[in-house]
């Protein structure tokens, strides 16, 4: 008798609870049951494969149940049993309800006729209540409608009365810089001997102006299906990418964009990461990544797979080699390197040119959650292990190892001279730490919450700004 082992089985459960869109239970019983080891090839197993295999096996048991004894066929119309019987009674039990079943056929025979009055009465109260449905549905409609220019009308209104208020500022500010250059002229034409506590007030006199971004300001990009996970400006500083649920990352030209004009906004590119007319859960867009001339985008998807494309939305390459959903995904400076941290554990390096790997590191004992180039070769990686990496490429052990996080290390960032690493956790903290010694240089701990992401400023020695201040935002 062919048998069913325990790995298939949690294969077909996490089918199931995939197909379910139990994600998050499909990857915690994926990753806890090793599925990812699993030799078994997801492809060949049918959509629904768990659920054909429960009514099937129900199917058995509803047959076996309408036969005698020896195996014959008993007299009579074959009798259905619910799936809860099925479930919990033996054979003999499923065979007396099925006998008590049979006995009360002659006295429903004598019902039927007023029952099917009954249901025909029934059908035409629903058609009067699908009737009266209707009549309600078009009511809404008309009042949704009806809302939607009442809304639309005091939106103009609004606009109309920010336009207003605009003036009003602009003739406000006029009217301060003439009252500023009167001073001014008053001030130059007294004697010298005079005090200086006029100027002092015109250089006071003048009240900041808060930096309000009105509603006429806002350009919304719409066209995603799902929700929006992840966008990244090109350094050429036009193009935009957004990585989402909808199994698609979008290029969007920003640059002849009119301020608050959501109309005038060009169509995107759509990058697609499924085949066929409906996209995939499995393939949701959740990282990427512009390279260094903005002349490249990669992309990092749920079903394990890195894609390279070109600014003008051509599938450049597709990098095979991780065995779960990618999180995070970093151009190297030079742009001749991909690097990718996977569910999987691992973190791979990619030469961006071929699509092959140049290395894979197997550091981690549970989830690559971020990973940071420090230079060209090195970088680090963080876990839900609790665990910060620093590799090289080439080297077959870490270059140093970060310990201090209590909880899941969520996200790592390197300052622009690569000497400080920035790291943030579930632990409510942010870490600062350095090469040259084990423990952490500041341990930021203001939070009460979990911190997701963290990064520093474009100042400070190694930035265009190196006389500023280097600041650390988390």
């Amino acid at each position: 008798m062919t048998t069913i082992t325990s790995q298939e089985m949690n294969f077909l459960i996490f089918r199931y609870l995939h197909e379910s869109g139990f994600t998050h239970s499909a990857f915690v019983l994926g990753y806890e049951a090793g599925l990812y080891k699993s030799s078994i090839d997801g492809n060949s197993v049918p959509t629904g494969a768990l659920i054909s295999f429960v009514q099937k096996g129900l199917q058995y048991l509803e047959m076996e149940a309408n036969l005698n004894d020896d195996g014959t066929e008993v007299d009579g119309d074959f009798s259905l049993l619910q799936p809860v019987d099925l479930l919990t009674k033996d054979m003999m039990e499923l065979r007396m309800m099925i006998k008590e079943k049979r006995s009360k056929v002659e006295r429903e025979k004598e019902k039927e006729k007023e029952k099917e009055r009954e249901k025909e009465r029934e059908k035409e109260r629903e058609r009067e209540k699908e009737r009266e449905r209707e009549r309600e549905r078009q009511e809404r409609e008309k009042e949704r409608e009806r809302e939607r220019e009442r809304v639309e009308r005091e939106r103009d209104r609004e606009r109309e009365k920010e336009k207003e208020r605009e003036k009003e500022r602009e003739r406000d500010r006029s009217e301060r810089e003439k009252e500023r250059d009167e001073k001014i002229k008053v001030k130059a034409e007294e004697p010298r001997g005079a005090p200086s506590g006029d100027q002092m007030e015109v250089a006071s006199g003048v009240p900041l102006q808060g930096n309000e971004i009105s509603h006429a300001d806002v350009t919304i990009l719409e066209g995603h299906t799902s929700e929006v996970f992840i966008c990244a400006w090109s350094p050429s500083g036009s193009l935009l990418a957004s990585g989402s649920g909808d199994s698609t990352a979008r290029i969007w030209t920003i640059g002849d964009v009119l301020p608050g004009n959501s109309a005038s906004a060009p169509k995107p590119l759509v990058l697609k990461h499924f085949k066929g007319k409906t996209n995939e859960k499995s393939k949701d867009v959740t990282t990427l990544d512009w390279n260094g001339e903005g002349t490249l985008l990669a992309t990092g998807s749920y079903d394990g797979q890195a894609r390279i494309w070109s600014k003008d939305g051509e599938l450049k390459n597709t990098l095979n080699k991780h065995k779960g959903p990618i999180f995070s995904l970093k151009w190297n400076k030079k742009g001749d390197c991909l690097l990718s941290g996977s569910v999987d554990k691992t973190a791979i390096i990619w030469d961006a040119k071929t699509g092959d790997v140049k290395q894979q590191f197997e550091y981690h004992t549970a989830p690559t959650l971020d990973v940071d180039w420090r230079n060209n070769l090195s970088f680090a990686t963080c876990s839900t292990d609790k665990m910060i990496y620093v590799c090289k490429l080439g080297d077959t052990r870490p270059v140093k190892v970060f310990q201090g996080h209590q909880d899941e290390v969520n996200a790592i960032k390197w300052d622009p001279t690569g000497t400080l690493l920035a790291s943030c956790s579930d632990d409510y903290t942010a870490k600062i730490w350095s090469l040259k010694q084990d423990r952490c240089l500041h341990d930021l701990k203001e939070h009460t919450k979990e911190i997701y992401t963290i990064k520093w400023s474009p100042t400070g020695p190694g930035s265009a700004n190196p006389n500023r201040d280097l600041v650390l935002a988390r």
